[in-house]
């Protein structure tokens, strides 16, 4: 009986060793039995040190993280519609011609983590950040009809400045999500900087960071009585997304 074909994929980003991506993965194949597949972080410094890697044509597939979700598309040879539409890719498809195809399932497991929870009030939404995860909420939240307003440091066209959040914007955006990697372990005494006093039993406040379980950000939104969910959903719904993908 000939030996089953190794397969490699894994994660790219930077400083992402607190990733729960290679942990979720490594169970996933135990589970399945796949004794061919591995799961490895690929941590590069510049988003250039990716050619390096694609090189060695070692990869069965990738998914990308922060800083990376933008700067990748120019390297890719292909784009899905949504992707394409988002502008943002975390999900890589390797074909055995080693040409790489980009996808997004961020918004997917975004929106499976909040309808249970959205309701005739939510029409509305802040997003803190302005990298590539907050895209994919703007695309999620467009199919839920619920509009958006982009929170930024950057000055960039039509967003809003952090001194912009007063009392009347927070309290008529229902839905907050933080898409900043301000609070993620181990800098865990971090936290966007918005008037917390002003949101209430209304809102419903999502951090797309999942370690801690229970940011800094989300434990503020809970003390004014608001509904808060975590990331972790919104993880294993993509990479679940992911690996239907790398499996076509």
């Amino acid at each position: 009986m000939m030996p089953l074909e190794k397969k490699i994929y894994g994660l790219i980003g930077k400083n992402i060793s607190y990733s729960f991506s290679k942990k979720y993965f490594s169970k996933k194949f135990i589970k399945l039995e796949l004794k061919n597949c591995t799961y490895e972080n690929f941590d590069l410094l510049k988003i250039n040190e990716f050619k390096t890697l694609i090189k060695r044509n070692i990869l069965s597939g990738l998914n990308v993280t922060i800083p990376y979700k933008e700067t990748i598309i120019p390297l890719l040879d292909s784009l899905d519609i949504e992707a394409e539409k988002i502008g943002a890719v975390n999900t890589i498809k390797i074909d055995s011609n080693n040409r790489l195809r980009g996808f997004n399932t961020d918004y997917l497991g975004f929106l499976e983590s909040i309808k249970k929870h959205i309701k005739k009030k939510h029409k509305k939404a802040i997003i803190l950040g302005s990298g590539g995860a907050s895209k994919a909420i703007v695309h999620a939240l467009e199919k839920i009809n619920i509009s958006s307003s982009i929170v930024s440091r950057n000055n960039k066209k039509g967003d809003l400045k952090y001194q912009d959040l007063d009392s009347e914007i927070v309290e008529s955006n229902h839905i907050i999500i933080n898409c900043t990697p301000l609070g993620t372990f181990p800098n865990v005494n971090e936290c966007p900087d918005i008037p917390y006093k002003n949101i209430s039993e209304r809102h419903i406040c999502f951090d797309l960071i999942y370690n801690p379980n229970e940011t800094k950000f989300l434990r503020n939104c809970k003390k004014r009585k608001a509904t808060v969910i975590n990331g972790m959903k919104m993880l294993e719904i993509q990479a679940e997304e992911s690996w239907k993908i790398w499996n076509l």
